[in-house]
């Protein structure tokens, strides 16, 4: 992955456009047919007539989240989501325009309407899926995915790793640092129920950027930050000895590019033309230049969070 990559400072929400030009999910969720029964002409034509006669595909996403979602050195949309997008866009023949904001926002505003898709590392999850908590009380109406990307949860500590964190349970007693809105967030809100029966306190840090989150592992003033695995992987190799992932990888799950439940239609041409992407080499080229193959999928799968 590249490692001269400058993620310059932005505002919190701006639009900007990009131009057009192995493994599998299985147990849950819904495979799709195989896509390459259908030509792209049939599948524009699928799309919702907004979408089509606007000939434009807006997508939330938080640009600053590498090598998943971040701004280059242009200032334009990079990583493996821009990357994607612009080629299911281009197979459509559509321009893909990415709206930054906030991660907590993309969900609520596929919900609202106010774009036609996230793509912004969103692991697509059963409570994510229904809008429910973590006590089953419904909190929205929910969000479908197409699911495009297998990750999981890495733990980051300082090189060297001082305290030999290697597990979830390592962390009781201390203080950590997440993304406020991140699925690990949820896993470290669950761990300190975990850390409470072994009568230790767990402090979490929650932050608007995951930037925020790896300077508190560097001060000192939190021992971890958990995030996606491809990332923990990139911040390693950015941040030249000063980070070290520890233990394996946790609760694997896939991103899902996230659609309103409404968007029936959308759905069903995102799905199958990311299965084109699939079988014509295309989607495992965008994935080796940004280093992160073991991810890949074999299909589309809809809903196969858990």
């Amino acid at each position: 992955m590249p490692r001269n990559t400058h993620v310059p400072a932005r505002p919190a929400r701006t639009v900007v456009a990009v131009s057009v030009g192995g493994l599998l999910l299985s147990g849950c969720g819904s495979s799709t047919t195989p896509g390459s029964d259908h030509s792209a002409s049939d599948l524009r034509n699928r799309l919702p007539g907004a979408i089509r006669e606007a000939g434009v595909l807006r997508i939330a996403s938080y640009l600053n989240y590498p090598p998943v979602d971040f701004k280059g050195q242009d200032g334009e949309p990079a990583g493996i989501d821009p990357d994607l997008a612009s080629a299911l866009g281009s197979r459509l023949g559509l321009k893909v325009e990415f709206e930054d904001m906030p991660f907590e926002n993309v969900i609520p505003s596929v919900q609202a309407k106010k774009v036609d898709l996230g793509m912004s590392a969103v692991i697509d999850t059963k409570q994510r899926q229904d809008g429910i908590d973590d006590n089953g009380r419904p909190t929205t109406s929910g969000v479908d995915f197409i699911d495009y990307f297998v990750t999981g949860t890495s733990i980051l500590v300082k090189n060297g790793n001082p305290l030999g964190i290697s597990t979830l349970d390592n962390l009781c007693g201390h203080t950590i640092a997440v993304q406020r809105g991140t699925v690990q967030d949820e896993i470290a809100q669950r761990q300190v129920g975990a850390c409470a029966k072994g009568d230790k306190t767990l402090q979490i840090d929650e932050l608007k950027t995951d930037d925020q989150a790896l300077a508190e592992v560097t001060a000192g003033t939190a021992v971890a930050d958990l995030n996606d695995f491809p990332v923990a992987e990139y911040n390693t190799s950015q941040h030249s000895g000063r980070f070290l992932m520890a233990g394996g990888s946790l609760q694997s799950g896939p991103y899902g590019i996230t659609v309103n439940k409404d968007s029936a239609d959308l759905e069903y041409v995102l799905a199958r033309t990311l299965d084109q992407l699939i079988q014509n080499g295309q989607y495992d080229r965008i994935l080796g230049k940004w280093s992160v193959t073991s991810g890949q999928v074999s299909s589309a799968v809809t809903n196969g969070g858990l």
